[in-house]
């Protein structure tokens, strides 16, 4: 072999050439011209740019290397493609996302939040719930009105207030939260435990008070009072359950003077007399009294709160308002009158054992 034929041969293979000329031909062949791909225009005017994926974009069409792992498509590539749709029908990535936000906003902020200082809770609750079943008693005699307060125990009109509002009383009227009026007639008294029991007349569908238990009843509770001190029908005061199973002494007469101090604290800035520890308040209460064991209560009581309602926090009734102090009424030397947070009633499981004995005509001594 000479020595051209020697270079002859090694001119089969030179890995000096450049690709694609020279030597060794048909193997590689020359790479696809790049075509640039023009942007799209959706109908709605989002301009798309098409994936990098596909014919005319410059990579060899085909299936993946076996030994090539894909990546996961990453959440933007989702987002991508809810944008294309969500362009097509108008709305767009901006619309789905503010849409997903103020969905969530709206759900957050309905969310109700109740506490005790809200109008739907506490002494709010309370008042509202309770004041359809209390009402004014205006008790008409020879020496005057006296004015006190009621608590309805039946839808048919059945009114449990004290003995001492409507004794001798000649003619009785009673006024609804709503404003109606109504004639009414004594049912059944008990003097020893000053109750009465009442009945409104040619009524109906009345909201009836809802009677709890006293007996569980602990110092510290918070109460709500619900009364017409002065005629001012539908007060509502709060306060405590300041002490229990305090002995409370009424009169038992039915006079004309006890009418015309108030019986039950109409008019005249007088109070039903009581005597307590020993001491008499509002007056004297003669020879012929009862004693019973009462509820104490810092919550404001005046003149007209007597035979209203005690309630606790529950809107439960736990007691018949009584009896209440007021210092100008044992002091001629007073300025002024008014509950000065000493009040009692007559715990309502004192009320429910009588009833039975109220509706059938009440004592006769």
């Amino acid at each position: 072999m000479d020595e051209n034929t020697h270079r002859s041969s090694s001119s089969a293979y030179d890995p000096q050439q450049p690709y694609g000329s020279g030597g060794y031909h048909g193997s590689y062949p020359p790479p696809p011209p790049y075509v640039p791909q023009e942007p799209v225009t959706t109908p709605a005017g989002m301009t798309v740019w098409p994936s990098a994926e596909g014919t005319g974009s410059g990579i060899p069409e085909g299936p993946a290397p076996a030994h090539v792992k894909r990546k996961p498509r990453r959440p933007i590539a989702l987002l991508a493609a809810v944008a294309l749709v969500s362009g097509l029908i108008g709305g767009g990535t901006a619309a789905l996302v503010g849409n997903m936000t103020s969905t969530q906003a709206t759900t957050m902020t309905t969310t109700k939040v109740v506490n005790a200082s809200s109008s739907s809770s506490g002494v709010a609750a309370i008042a509202s719930a309770v004041s359809p079943s209390i009402v004014e008693i205006t008790a008409t005699s020879s020496a005057g009105e006296a004015t006190g307060s009621g608590v309805i125990v039946t839808s048919g009109g059945e009114i449990v207030t004290n003995n001492h509002v409507i004794t001798g009383a000649s003619s009785i009227k009673v006024a609804f939260s709503d404003g109606k009026t109504a004639t009414a007639t004594v049912v059944g008294t008990d003097k020893n435990k000053d109750l009465a029991l009442i009945k409104a007349q040619s009524v109906s569908g009345l909201t009836t008070a809802t009677l709890g238990d006293s007996s569980g009843v602990t110092v510290g509770d918070e109460v709500v009072a619900i009364g017409s001190p002065e005629g001012l029908t539908g007060t509502v005061t709060s306060g405590i359950i300041s002490a229990l199973n305090r002995d409370v002494t009424v009169s038992t007469e039915d006079n004309s003077q006890s009418q015309s101090q108030g019986g039950g604290g109409g008019g005249g800035g007088g109070q039903w007399p009581f005597s307590f520890g020993g001491q008499q308040y509002n007056g004297t209460t003669g020879s012929s009294t009862t004693t019973y064991k009462a509820l104490q209560t810092d919550a404001a009581l005046n003149p007209g709160n007597s035979g209203g309602a005690l309630i606790n926090m529950s809107g439960q009734i736990i007691g018949i308002n009584s009896a209440m102090y007021s210092a100008s009424s044992s002091s001629s030397s007073s300025s002024g009158s008014g509950s000065i947070g000493l009040g009692f009633a007559i715990p309502i499981n004192t009320v429910k054992s009588d009833l039975a004995t109220l509706r059938s005509g009440g004592t006769s001594n």
